[in-house]
């Protein structure tokens, strides 16, 4: 798999093939609201004498990503679905901007209650994208399709999103398709050794997942012991399969 840079897009038209679907949303929705990343039952809090992530050294790769708590986008979030080969996905933007993904619910009614819920207590209007976010839904539709791409350079902005998570979502950018991690490796790479619980908790509120690639984050026995998004294990496996991951969807030579 070799890094790359966005696609060059002249129109809608050009970059997303039928069917693509702008969901139509209203402030006063009647749809059920689903919250994939579900509250645990006992928090845990990054480790108490944590100073901040460490530097990330030896990174072949430029990661889009704001710092969150010091982004001035202040736009309206726009959110469109769009057909891939997984199903209906979703993806809300503000400013050219990737605030929201969402993965296939169980129907197309769930996909859509999920990306329009309010962001930061502001109503998700409908829109067309803009020529950032035609590039990102197709290179999410090929990297779906079997083009498997690190997605790396769409951008990304995580507004109140606190700065250990912000760590975490970051080294998580850094791994490649057909590459995991386990959540200790990811404690142990953001200056928190012993924090796995806490990277895991951070992954399980994850609001960009695929772009932010949380299923490559497994177990430190290699297993799936769990998944926030639709679909639960069955989705991250699959994820892991389309990526080639060795151990995943073919079988191991050795």
């Amino acid at each position: 798999m070799t890094e790359r840079s966005a696609p060059t897009m002249t129109s809608a038209n050009t970059a997303i093939s039928k069917p693509f679907a702008v969901a139509v949303m209203t402030n006063q929705s009647s749809r059920r609201k689903l919250d994939w990343f579900r509250s645990p039952t006992v928090a845990v809090s990054p480790p108490e004498r944590w100073v901040g992530p460490k530097p990330v050294t030896g990174a072949a790769h430029t990661v889009l990503m704001s710092s969150g708590a010091d982004s001035t986008r202040t736009g309206t979030v726009v959110a469109a679905l769009f057909d891939t080969a997984i199903g209906l996905c979703a993806i809300a933007w503000r400013d050219d901007t990737v605030v929201r993904f969402a993965l296939p619910e169980a129907s197309e009614e769930q996909t859509l209650a999920h990306i329009t819920r309010p962001f930061g207590g502001q109503p998700v209007t409908e829109g067309e994208p803009g020529p950032a976010i035609v590039a990102a839904i197709a290179g999410i539709r090929a990297h779906l399709a079997g083009t498997v791409d690190a997605l790396r350079w769409i951008e990304v902005d995580l507004p109140g999103v606190p700065e250990f998570h912000r760590a975490v979502y970051a080294v998580t950018r850094e791994i490649d398709p057909g590459r995991t991690l386990s959540y200790g490796d990811i404690a142990i790479r953001i200056g928190a050794p012993g924090s796995a619980q806490a990277v895991g908790q951070a992954l399980g509120r994850n609001p960009i997942p695929l772009i932010i690639p949380c299923h490559r984050v497994l177990a430190a026995d290699h297993a799936l012991h769990g998944f926030s998004a639709p679909g639960g294990i069955g989705t991250k496996a699959r994820l892991l399969e389309i990526e080639r991951t060795p151990g995943f969807g073919e079988p191991m030579l050795f």
